[in-house]
């Protein structure tokens, strides 16, 4: 298949290597190019703008950072919408706003073009590893399409239903979710090691019991071993996730107690000056620095 891939950072480059790997025609861009050279070596095509990666695409990718890159990079003269022909598809996988999302889908509707979200569960070990789980949601012409493409790239697909702002928004959910779950380890952590138990040892009993899942398994590790380099999901993607999250929850007259929490765990470590070089699991840091079993950074 004819396949256009925007966006190459780390989960980017990972999901548009394995297009390749599995044989289709893969065209990429990304704003620095040097980013695309081993899917160059590889044998994919590098495009000098999303509209010439898309220009002979059946279906587009697009993995970019924020709601900014990707309206930057879907609208325009240089965008995907003039180099997209009719009926193609353009299947977005950046965790956007619902409100963007809905405006992209819009766009796509009147311009005669497909458009699915199908957002991604995993880092970037994952990705490359072909183990992520994707939420998918568009209309059924144009999933018949797409989810193919998508189990070439993850261990599930799970169809979120016909409004692709929907899978957008079950994204942002299970970021916070998986948020909460970082603040709680650092409260755990920070529990045990008041008390003379090994923050390790916790996570590795916790794990084994009723707590046996990735997200408790990962980033307990990091949490309780205070490693939180390199950055698998970058601190500032998180505090974004978070702010989009907080939105939504607005929108809909949601209160969201434990959000506005995490919020403010990432004010604080971004006013101590951690960000795009850490992972997001530097939340539980604050717990941990409040019951005084830091160690020295």
């Amino acid at each position: 298949m004819q396949i256009g891939f925007i966006g190459l950072g780390s989960m980017g480059a990972a999901i548009a290597m394995n297009l390749v790997k599995s044989g289709n025609d893969v065209h990429v861009f990304n704003r620095n190019p040097l980013r695309a050279e081993p899917l160059r070596e590889a044998g994919a095509i590098v495009a000098a703008s999303p509209a010439q990666a898309a220009r002979s695409a059946d279906v587009v990718f697009t993995m970019v950072a924020d709601d900014d890159a990707l309206t930057s990079v879907t609208f325009g003269d240089a965008g995907i919408l003039v180099g997209l022909r009719p009926g193609a598809l353009h299947v977005s996988m950046s965790t956007i706003g619902v409100a963007t999302a809905q405006d992209v889908a819009l766009a796509h509707r009147e311009a005669g073009l497909g458009f699915v979200s199908a957002l991604v569960f995993g880092r970037p070990d994952a990705a490359a590893a072909r183990k992520l789980f994707i939420m998918a949601a568009g209309a059924d012409e144009h999933l018949s399409v797409a989810v193919p493409l998508l189990e070439q790239l993850g261990q599930s697909v799970g169809i979120v239903g016909p409004d692709p702002s929907h899978a957008n928004l079950v994204k942002l959910i299970g970021n916070f979710m998986l948020s909460v779950i970082i603040e709680t380890l650092g409260e755990a952590c920070a529990v045990a090691g008041k008390a003379g138990i090994d923050p390790m040892h916790l996570v590795e009993l916790l794990t084994s019991a009723n707590f046996n899942a990735p997200p408790y398994k990962i980033y307990g590790q990091l949490i309780a071993s205070q490693r939180f380099q390199p950055a698998g999901f970058s601190l500032p993607l998180g505090q974004k996730d978070n702010r989009l999250m907080r939105a939504a929850a607005d929108a809909l007259s949601v209160p969201l107690p434990l959000a506005s929490l995490v919020h403010n765990r990432f004010l604080a470590l971004r006013a101590q000056g951690i960000g795009a070089e850490h992972d997001w699991s530097p939340v539980a840091l604050c717990a941990l620095d409040e019951a005084g079993v830091l160690k020295q950074r």
